[in-house]
């Protein structure tokens, strides 16, 4: 299975002019995106609540999620971040869907999603 790698500028909502570029794993089956939370905090980036997850060998584990600005290639939207550990990067599926985009399984690259009303 072939691995989807983007490189994503992140920002705090409240100050666009607090971002960061980072390389992350495209993730479709996450639900949020997750940052290391140093990097979240260094941008002003606070959490705002704790949220249960279930991992892939099926442990639960708590996390503090917040609000970051994902920009990519014209596409720009906030979305749910998750307060990570050290060196993981995800992109997930919300992210993904806010922005108007989908991972496209066969060719592993992005697309417009079609939006539906």
């Amino acid at each position: 299975m072939a691995l989807t790698y983007l490189t994503i500028k992140i920002a705090n909502p409240k100050d666009k002019k607090k971002f960061l570029k980072r390389r992350f794993l495209v993730d479709s089956g996450a639900v949020y995106s997750v940052l290391p939370e140093k990097e979240l905090k260094r941008l002003g980036i606070e959490p705002d609540k704790k949220q249960k997850f279930v991992l892939a060998n099926n442990q639960e584990i708590e996390k503090e999620i917040g609000e970051a600005r994902f920009i990519w290639d014209g596409f720009e939207r906030t979305a749910p971040v998750v307060f990570g550990e050290k060196g993981v990067y995800l992109l997930g599926s919300t992210t993904l869907e806010v922005m108007g985009l989908v991972l496209d399984p066969i060719n592993r690259k992005l697309e417009q999603l079609p939006m539906i009303m």
